[in-house]
C-alpha cells in the first residue's frame, strides 16, 4: 500500500511537470483573446450574441465594472475566465491625459516615482484574482499627452502572462503572477523622429506563437524585431531594423509551410521568417508614424498608415510576396502588391477584415469600406460629428463593429449595410482598444474597466 502511494505521488508529479512543460493549448475563439486585438490580432470574435445598446453612467447593460488606479492604455487580455491588464501609477494626484484632435508633439513632465503593476480579474463578475507589483521607479523615458507607460497589451498562452514595458523591461510571469523571467533593453525611446526631444512612451505589445514571444521595438536607436523562448527568456534571434519609431504590433501568419512575422513599419514594413528572424519581403513608403496592425484574410496581408508628407495609403500585398515589392511614385500595384490606395489610410486605429469587406478607419471618424480583393472602396461616412478622436481599434462581432471614440461613444455598426444601430457611453476616456469574450463586450477607459452584456 505504501508503495501504491508513493508511485501515485511520482505518477502525479511527472504530470504535473509535463502540465507545465508542454506548450499551451490554442485560444478558442469567441471564448480566448490572448493578445493585442485578440487571436491573430484580427479584432473579430463570434458564436456569441453581443451587446447593441448599454449606457454604462445610466448602469444600464452593465455586468459589472471596477475601478482602476493608474493609466494604462494596454487592452484587456482574456484566458478561460481570467481577464488581465497592467497600469502604471504616478506619484502625481493628476498624471494628465489629454483627448482630441490636436497635433501637440510635447511630453508630459513627471518624473515622479511610478509603480507599473498586473492586474488580474474574474472576467464573470470582476472579483480581483492578482494585484502584482512589477517595479517602482522613475520612467525612463517621457510620454505623449494621449500616451500612458503602460501602453502595450499583455500576450497569454494560457500558462504565462508576457508584459512590455518598454524601456523598464519585458517580463514573463505565470498565471498566479510568479516571475519566471525578465530581460532588460536599456533605453527604448519611442519620440518623434523629427524632433528627438519629444519623447512618446513605448507602445508595441509583444505576441506568443508556439512557445516563442516576439517583439518589434522601431525606437529611436537601434530597432529591432526579436525572439526569445517563452518558458526561458533566452533570445532567440534579433535582426535589426532599419526605421523610425513605430508603435504597431506584429502579426503572425502562415504560408504554405512557414510562419511569418507580418510588421508594420514606414521604411520598412514587411514579413519576416519566424524561425530565423530572416527578411522575407520589404515595402518602403507611407505614413512615418505607422500604428495600425497588419491584418491578414483572403491571401493578402493589409497594411495601413497615416502621418507626414508621405500619404496615407492602403495596401493589400500578397502573402506570397518575396524580396523588395516596393511601390515607385506613381504606380498602385505591382507582382506583389494585389492593390493600393493613397489617401484612405489610418493612423491610430487598426482595420478590420470583417464579412469579407475591410474596414479602415481615420482617427476624425470617417471611415471607408473596400472590397477587399479589388480595393473598390464601396462605402464612405464619418461617424459623430468630425470632432470627435478615434484612437482604439476596430473591433467586430455578432455582425456588428464597435469604434471607440476616445471621448467614450462608442458607435455600433451593423455588418454590410454600415447603418449605425447605437451610440454608447461609457462614462470616461476611451482610448485602449475593446476585448471580446463569450459575447461579453469589456471596456477600458482611464479608470474603469467595464463589462457590458
Amino acid at each position: 500500500m505504501k508503495i501504491c502511494r508513493v508511485s501515485l505521488a511520482v505518477a502525479i508529479a511527472v504530470l504535473g511537470l509535463s502540465a507545465a512543460v508542454h506548450p499551451a493549448a490554442d485560444p478558442r475563439p469567441g471564448v480566448d483573446w490572448p493578445s493585442f486585438r485578440g487571436i491573430r490580432g484580427a479584432g473579430i470574435a463570434e458564436g456569441f450574441p453581443t451587446a447593441t445598446t448599454w449606457d454604462v453612467p445610466a448602469g444600464t447593460g452593465v455586468r459589472w465594472k471596477v475601478a482602476v488606479e493608474g493609466l494604462g492604455h494596454s487592452s484587456p487580455v482574456i484566458w478561460g475566465n481570467r481577464l488581465c491588464i497592467t497600469t502604471a501609477i504616478s506619484g502625481q494626484k493628476d498624471a494628465g491625459l489629454k483627448t482630441g484632435l490636436y497635433g501637440n508633439i510635447t511630453s508630459v513632465e513627471d518624473d515622479t516615482p511610478h509603480t507599473w503593476k498586473l492586474l488580474c480579474y474574474d472576467k464573470t463578475n470582476g472579483k480581483a484574482l492578482l494585484d502584482k507589483t512589477i517595479l517602482t521607479g522613475v520612467p525612463k523615458v517621457k510620454r505623449h499627452t494621449k500616451s500612458t507607460h503602460a501602453n502595450s497589451t499583455i500576450a497569454t498562452d494560457g500558462t504565462r502572462l508576457v508584459v512590455m514595458l518598454g524601456s523598464e523591461g519585458l517580463y514573463a510571469f505565470d498565471m498566479s503572477g510568479k516571475q519566471l523571467w525578465m530581460q532588460d533593453f536599456g533605453v527604448l525611446d519611442s519620440g518623434y523622429f523629427l524632433a528627438p526631444r519629444a519623447q512618446w512612451a513605448f507602445a508595441s505589445s509583444p505576441v506568443i506563437h508556439d512557445g516563442v514571444v516576439v517583439i518589434q521595438a522601431d525606437v529611436q536607436k537601434n530597432s529591432f524585431l526579436a525572439a526569445f523562448d517563452l518558458a526561458t527568456g533566452k533570445k532567440l534571434w534579433r535582426t535589426p531594423r532599419q526605421d523610425v519609431p513605430t508603435w504597431s504590433t506584429p502579426t503572425i501568419h502562415q504560408v504554405g509551410g512557414q510562419t511569418q512575422i507580418l510588421v508594420n513599419g514606414w521604411k520598412h514594413t514587411g514579413a519576416y521568417d519566424f524561425k530565423t528572424g530572416k527578411e522575407i519581403w520589404k515595402l518602403n513608403g507611407g505614413g512615418d508614424i505607422p500604428v495600425p496592425v497588419p491584418i491578414v484574410g483572403q491571401g493578402l496581408v493589409f497594411i495601413t498608415n497615416a502621418h507626414g508628407p508621405a500619404g496615407a495609403p492602403v495596401f493589400a500585398v500578397r502573402e506570397t510576396a518575396t524580396g523588395d515589392i516596393s511601390l515607385p511614385a506613381g504606380q498602385t500595384t505591382n507582382a506583389h502588391v494585389a492593390w493600393s490606395v493613397p489617401r484612405d489610410g489610418a493612423y491610430m486605429v487598426s482595420p478590420v477584415l470583417y464579412q469579407d469587406l475591410l474596414y479602415v478607419c481615420r482617427n476624425n471618424g470617417t471611415f471607408s469600406v473596400f472590397n477587399p480583393k479589388t480595393g473598390e472602396r464601396v462605402h464612405q461616412a464619418r461617424l459623430g460629428t468630425g470632432t470627435s478622436a478615434f484612437t482604439a481599434s476596430i473591433i467586430a462581432a455578432d455582425g456588428k463593429l464597435y469604434f471607440t471614440t476616445e471621448e467614450g461613444d462608442v458607435h455600433v455598426l451593423k455588418a454590410g449595410t454600415f447603418e449605425v444601430l447605437a451610440t454608447n457611453p461609457i462614462g470616461g476616456i476611451g482610448m485602449a482598444t475593446p476585448a471580446v469574450s463569450e459575447g461579453v463586450l469589456y471596456f477600458r477607459t482611464s479608470k474603469e474597466l467595464i463589462a457590458i452584456k
